[in-house]
């Protein structure tokens, strides 16, 4: 089974820094190539991902710079991407929505992963393609949906990548976009009720520069309230594992949050607050708590560590590892496409890596 893994074409697969869909689709491509497909991703020139990749555009573009042109952009991209997977692949997998009007003049099955959260909009556009196998990153993000064609599957990450750690240090953390929906305000707050420093690692947009300028930038002091940057694997290794917990303060219907499992993989628990699919996710007493306000977090902060760091490793490797995920989609791929071309899926096992 040949199957094409078309990704948007403004961030390398995988991501640098930023970008949860690009880590999903470097993930999922590499797994199903372990396990025994026939992958091919259409990204841009600067993606690494160890699988065969197909770029019309050389360069990332990050942040993206207008909505018309880079839409455009977009829309040309997986036009051609669809074009060109259409004469040799059995399955094609969009994860932006352009793809989909493409999705009228062939024949072949199409998955299309729901990276966005539930807009109106989006669903009613969504509706005019009934055909397509829709796939949700939350039961949370399904049950808003009316395709009909739909299913759930959770992500799930590769584990060799994540540096476990037992012992933690006296800090917390926060790794995302700094901004409002984020709660990276909400962070700081409960580092100050509980006492314990925080170390913010995040990308700070343009559009949300006032916001970091007015409710973030007055706290940092380096000593207590920490910002690190934008945190790439290493990093984001370093930060996690030797947290106390990473803290989540959402303050929007979140569809899936892939930095909670990064955490639980680093074996640090998380301390959220339970927009979207936040409660899918964190399991109260084991992973973490999900917490009803910032005060909540901060008395969870101070009794995180009856949460012994191993069975927090255990809890995402029974739910959310890759082996799970790649499953998962094998089999959906499978279902979708003719008879003749559905081969069983290797076990595969998360062979240890290098950190890069």
């Amino acid at each position: 089974m040949r199957i094409a893994l078309i990704a948007p074409p403004f961030i390398g697969v995988p991501p640098k820094v930023y970008g949860g869909t690009e880590l999903f689709i470097a993930q999922l491509a590499e797994g199903l190539q372990r396990a025994g497909a026939d992958v091919v991703v259409y990204c841009n020139g600067e993606s690494t991902v160890s699988v065969e990749k197909r770029a019309l555009y050389r360069k990332a573009q990050w942040p993206i710079q207008g909505e018309v042109y880079d839409n455009l952009k977009d829309i040309n991209h997986t036009s051609w991407a669809i074009r060109d997977a259409s004469e040799s692949c059995d399955v094609i997998h969009l994860n932006n929505a352009p793809g989909l009007a493409n999705s009228r003049f062939l024949k072949l099955p199409f998955v299309y992963t729901i990276h966005h959260p539930h807009l109106e909009g989006l669903s009613k556009f969504y509706n005019f393609y009934p055909d397509i196998h829709f796939v949700t990153i939350s039961d949370f993000q399904r049950e808003r949906e009316t395709m009909p064609h739909v299913q759930t599957i959770h992500h799930g990450i590769d584990l060799s990548l994540y540096e476990f750690s037992e012992k933690k240090q006296q800090y917390l953390s926060f790794i995302g976009r700094i901004a409002p929906i984020k709660g990276t305000h909400l962070a700081i707050a409960v580092a100050k009720k509980s006492g314990i420093p925080l170390k913010i690692a995040g990308e700070v947009q343009p559009l949300f520069r006032d916001y970091f300028d007015r409710e973030v930038k007055p706290h940092i002091d380096g000593k207590f309230i920490e910002f690190v940057g934008q945190a790439d694997l290493k990093a984001k290794n370093e930060l996690l594992c030797n947290s106390l917990a990473m803290l989540f303060p959402i303050q929007w219907d979140e569809p899936f949050g892939l930095v909670m499992i990064e955490a639980m993989a680093c074996g640090t628990p998380v301390l959220a607050l339970p927009g979207g699919s936040v409660p899918e996710v964190v399991k109260d007493g084991v992973s973490g708590y999900v917490c009803q306000d910032p005060d909540e977090m901060a008395k969870r902060a101070q009794q995180i560590s009856s949460i012994p760091p191993h069975l927090v490793r255990q809890y995402v490797e029974e739910f959310f590892s890759l082996n799970r995920m790649v499953s998962d989609y094998h089999q959906l791929y499978s279902r979708i496409v003719s008879p003749e071309r559905r081969p069983a899926i290797k076990e595969i096992t998360e062979q240890p890596r290098a950190i890069a």
